[in-house]
């Protein structure tokens, strides 16, 4: 009797941890700057690429957009943003880690905020190598671009020295890069100077009522900018054919 309640106990608790194993989720880590964080209904129409791309993956991974404004690869450390998440990371999770804005920026007002391509460099591997510590999957993206043109109307490379920082830890590390920054700039030129500039919180005097006396922002992103971005992130996570891809919903489920 008391052998047959210890096995029933047993496959009760065997069951319990089967299910539990078989309803855990994957998480997916976005890390970054204010080009793709979260921001709350005050702040509409501005979106971080982060919020629509939450949108398409299936209900056996969650998204965690710990992404903040302001933010550099060293200040999001510095700050203790980082190890918090490292904390968390179980095997098989992503990070997902575009920075540049913020270390390319040197303002006088934030320090912290600056690094050279190598100082860049050297805390993308530190992201990386402390994903992998804890068998998570890292995966680069260069910086994201902003609205600025040449005088022959084309779309102006903002971040070179920091993509390229960004690609050369890619393929020192084997890790798979995703580049928005090129990609972008692709997308600007094709949808022509005037047009792409309702991609960006970009509104001149009396074109938004929030706005009444303009507001030239080149950098941060309306829903439609971040719509268009996330698609960018998505299509391409799709043509490398990641993992990650799995996880994606229609239309961008894996065929």
């Amino acid at each position: 009797m008391k052998k047959s309640f210890q096995a029933t106990v047993f496959i009760a608790l065997l069951s319990t941890f089967t299910l539990l194993a078989q309803n855990k989720k994957t998480t997916i880590y976005l890390v970054g700057d204010s080009t793709m964080c979260l921001y709350d209904d005050s702040r509409f129409p501005q979106e971080g690429w982060g919020m629509p791309f939450a949108n398409f993956f299936n209900a056996s991974a969650k998204i965690e957009n710990h992404a903040k404004g302001g933010r550099s690869s060293r200040s999001f450390i510095e700050e203790n943003r980082w190890q918090p998440i490292v904390d968390s990371l179980q095997a098989g999770d992503y990070v997902l880690i575009q920075f540049g804005h913020n270390d390319a920026q040197n303002s006088k007002d934030h320090p912290d905020r600056k690094t050279t391509p190598n100082e860049y460099k050297t805390y993308l591997k530190k992201y990386i190598t402390e994903s992998q510590s804890r068998k998570a999957k890292p995966i680069i993206i260069t910086p994201v671009t902003r609205w600025r043109f040449n005088n022959h109307d084309k779309a102006q490379a903002c971040h070179t020295p920091y993509s390229n920082a960004a690609k050369e830890v890619a393929i020192e590390n084997n890790i798979p890069l995703i580049d928005l920054d090129q990609k972008s700039r692709e997308l600007l030129n094709s949808m022509g100077k005037d047009a792409s500039r309702y991609l960006f919180m970009y509104f001149n005097e009396g074109e938004f009522f929030k706005f009444p006396n303009g507001y030239p922002d080149d950098t941060h992103f309306t829903d439609f900018g971040a719509r268009k971005m996330a698609e960018i992130v998505l299509n391409d996570i799709l043509k490398q054919e990641l993992d990650l891809a799995n996880f994606l919903i229609k239309p961008y489920e894996r065929k």
